[in-house]
C-alpha cells in the first residue's frame, strides 16, 4: 500500500490510520473478520479508527453508500479483534484482516445494511480471500471470535449474500421446530457432544458436559451468524442440525 494506491481494487483510496503494528511470529493473513462500527455517525467512526488515542483500527472501512477506504496495510497487524479466539488461535489480530462496516448496529436499533454497501463488502471480501487464500470457514463475524463480548456484525448481516459471491461458509438454517432442546444448567453427554461440535467448527468452548454461561454465549454467537431467526442461546433442534450440516459440508480447501 502506497500513499496513493490501496491494495484492493475495490477500495477507492487510502485513508491511513496510525493504529497498527507487526504481525506476531511472522504470521500472514489467514482469516477475515467483519465488524460493524456501532456508532451513529460514519464519519466519526472513521475518524475514531484513525485516532491514535482510540487504539483501534481495521484494514478497510465501508461506508453506507458502498465507498471503501483502506486504513491499514494488509501485512500489518490492525487492532480490530481484541481478546478473541478461533480454532486454537488466540491472537486473531496477527492472523486476520478486519473490515469495519458503517452501521449503527444494536445501539442504533440494528438497521438493515444497504444493498450498495453489501455489494462492496462482498466484492472486497472476495478479493481478499482470493489473494490470501483464506478458507471459507475462516470468514467470520467479530461475535464468532469473541462470543458474549461482541455481537457484531449482528443477526441481520446478510451472510448468504456473501456466500453467493463466493465468500464464507453457509448452509440454509434447519427449519425451526418443536422438540427437545438444551439450555443453561443442563448436563450430560448430549451437552458434551454439543460442545465438541462447536469446538470442532472453531468456536472457543470448554468441553465439560455442563451447559454453563460460556456455552450459552457460544450458542448465541453461532445462532447470530448461522441461525439468526432466533438468537436466544438455547440449543434447539434447528440450531444443532444447522451446526451438524455446517460441519458435514465444511470445505477442506481455501475459498
Amino acid at each position: 500500500m502506497s500513499a496513493l494506491s490501496p491494495e484492493s481494487p475495490v477500495a477507492s483510496k487510502v485513508f491511513p490510520s496510525p493504529n497498527h503494528g507487526e504481525r506476531k511470529d511472522g504470521q500472514r493473513p489467514s482469516m477475515l473478520i467483519l465488524h460493524y462500527t456501532g456508532m451513529p455517525d460514519e464519519g466519526e467512526a472513521l475518524q475514531w479508527l484513525c485516532n491514535p488515542v482510540s487504539q483501534v483500527s481495521a484494514h478497510y472501512f465501508v461506508f453506507g453508500d458502498g465507498r471503501v477506504l483502506q486504513l491499514v496495510p494488509e501485512m500489518r497487524r490492525a487492532w480490530h479483534a481484541g481478546l478473541s479466539s478461533w480454532d486454537g488461535e488466540a491472537d486473531i489480530n496477527s492472523c486476520s484482516i478486519g473490515i469495519e462496516i458503517a452501521n449503527t448496529g444494536h445501539p442504533g436499533g440494528l438497521p438493515p445494511y444497504p444493498d450498495a454497501q453489501i455489494e462492496s463488502v462482498a466484492a472486497l471480501a472476495k478479493d481478499i480471500v482470493t489473494r490470501w487464500r483464506i478458507p471459507a470457514t475462516r470468514v467470520l463475524g467479530h461475535s464468532d471470535v469473541a462470543p458474549g463480548r461482541k455481537v457484531d456484525p449482528g443477526e441481520l448481516f446478510p451472510w448468504p449474500r456473501l456466500h453467493e459471491a463466493g465468500v464464507g461458509h453457509w448452509v440454509a438454517p434447519s427449519a425451526m421446530s418443536d422438540g427437545r432442546f438444551f439450555s443453561r444448567g443442563d448436563q450430560g453427554m448430549p451437552i458434551e457432544a454439543l460442545q465438541a461440535m462447536l469446538a470442532m467448527y472453531g468456536y472457543e468452548v470448554k468441553i465439560s458436559g455442563v451447559f454453563d454461561e460460556d456455552t450459552e454465549k457460544v450458542v448465541s454467537a453461532f445462532q447470530r451468524h448461522f441461525r439468526p431467526e432466533r438468537v436466544d442461546g438455547v440449543a434447539d433442534a434447528s440450531t444443532i442440525m444447522t451446526l451438524r450440516n455446517l460441519i458435514a459440508t465444511r470445505p477442506q480447501t481455501a475459498a
